[in-house]
């Protein structure tokens, strides 16, 4: 890895300013002064900067119980984003594994594990997501089966994978689905003639937003957590 990219990914330095302390002389590698760049380090090679040394911390895991108005992007101009909740060193390697919209409460998982991040969201793995939904009228009657059988969406040319629908009241449901379409929850019952007036997810495959987590706090996934998404 070429040295600038290694001291960006490992502080809250742009490529720009790491080129700057370099210049600076502010950077030693292996007991060196080294203003190159450019430099291919290896997996040997000890880097300090100001004196301190430089680790990767590592894949990261979070999960964090998301407010309403908070958007799920690593930058916005116009809304707060989740990573802007998160007191955690370099966040700009971080991504969202399953956004949420911005008036959509609950469970969010972020991480820096690429392919952890693609099992979660790649629709082949089916990794479910389970959703908390208030609803503006009463439910149909057929709406289980109607789900279970598939709906057409919108603007869609395939039915949605069955879902599967558990009553709390006549206008509140769990629901828990498989696929992650833009807006799905909401376009699924839209389908019923119905509209979803609150949303808030609970789960994500095995992981459960955690009861003690208050709104816009966050906590590091536990590792039979972080390995019950496969």
């Amino acid at each position: 890895m070429r040295l600038d990219k290694y001291i960006a990914d490992t502080t809250d330095l742009s490529r720009a300013l790491v080129k700057l302390a370099l210049r600076n002389k502010r950077v030693m590698v292996n007991g060196e002064l080294i203003k190159d760049a450019s430099l291919q380090l290896t997996p040997s090679d000890t880097v300090q900067l100001d004196g301190a040394t430089l680790r990767s911390a590592g894949p990261r895991y979070f999960m964090l119980h998301k407010p309403l108005g908070y958007i799920c992007a690593t930058i916005d101009d116009q809304h707060p984003t989740v990573l802007e909740l998160l007191d955690e060193p370099n966040k700009k390697t971080l991504h969202i594994a399953g956004r949420l919209d911005i008036d959509t409460t609950g469970l969010v998982l972020i991480t820096d594990d690429g392919p952890w991040n693609h099992r979660v969201t790649s629709p082949r793995h089916e990794c479910q997501k389970v959703y908390c939904a208030t609803l503006a009228n009463n439910l149909i009657a057929d709406a289980e089966s109607k789900l279970q059988a598939g709906l057409l969406l919108h603007s869609e040319t395939q039915l949605t994978k069955p879902a599967m629908l558990e009553r709390l009241s006549s206008n509140q449901v769990r629901l828990t689905i498989t696929e992650g379409k833009y807006h799905q929850v909401k376009r699924m019952f839209a389908a019923l003639d119905n509209r979803v007036v609150a949303l808030h997810r609970e789960c994500i495959g095995d992981i459960s937003l955690d009861e003690s987590l208050q709104v816009g706090e966050y906590r590091p996934l536990t590792a039979a957590e972080i390995h019950s998404i496969q």
